[in-house]
């Protein structure tokens, strides 16, 4: 996984959660999560990066979605990224009413679409946390909490889930949410020595 840096990796009935430091517009995944607004604009952050990235098309078929609204999401082909498919999940912005259950209905959205398309690996960045403004450390939890769920209660095609951030800064609040989230019946691991990069970044 050039594409990607591991921190941690999290085994859960023979399905793995990786967390780690990517660009997600290189992962060599299925489908790559983007976050997005509810009328599937690709201008700034995360989405302007995938729409330079992967072409006009992607857009093109975002237009024909049209609104998809907060808690939603919605599937184009990926253009000219490593990825097959790019998924647009519209989450909440900071301080909106019932915000942590937007970001979930988001995130399960996503995975839901993801199975649609009998997807065996995602990539996800931290969903609402950039320029929509949700606070980072309670996003990424509700965002690992909610595939760890989904992945007990609906996962089937579904093999491999990427939580990614393009920096180290932000994905170690991907990092120190495990500890937060994670069941018993969920194995951790920090592999090529991250363990001790992983406990200096609480």
């Amino acid at each position: 996984m050039t594409e990607f840096q591991p921190l941690a990796l999290l085994r859960f009935r023979e399905r793995k959660v990786w967390v780690g430091v990517g660009d997600l517009t290189e992962q060599a995944v299925d489908a790559i999560v983007n976050a997005a607004n509810e009328f599937l604009q690709h201008g700034g952050g995360i989405a302007g990066a995938i729409l330079r990235k992967g072409g006009p098309e992607i857009q093109r078929e975002s237009d024909a979605w049209g609104y998809v609204p907060v808690g939603n999401a919605a599937a184009t082909t990926a253009g000219r990224l490593p990825a097959r498919w790019v998924i647009h999940a519209v989450g909440p912005r900071g301080g909106e009413p019932q915000a942590d259950e937007k970001l979930r209905w988001a995130v399960w959205s996503a995975l839901r679409e993801a199975e649609r398309l009998t997807c065996r690996s995602v990539a996800f960045p931290p969903i609402s946390t950039g320029i929509f403004g949700f606070p980072k450390d309670r996003g990424c939890q509700v965002i690992l909490r909610t595939v760890l769920d989904f992945l007990a209660r609906e996962a089937q095609s579904l093999r491999e889930v990427r939580l990614l951030d393009l920096n180290l800064d932000g994905a170690r609040f991907f990092v120190q949410a495990i500890p937060r989230v994670a069941t018993p019946d969920v194995v951790v691991e920090y592999p090529d020595g991250a363990p001790s990069a992983a406990s200096g970044l609480a």
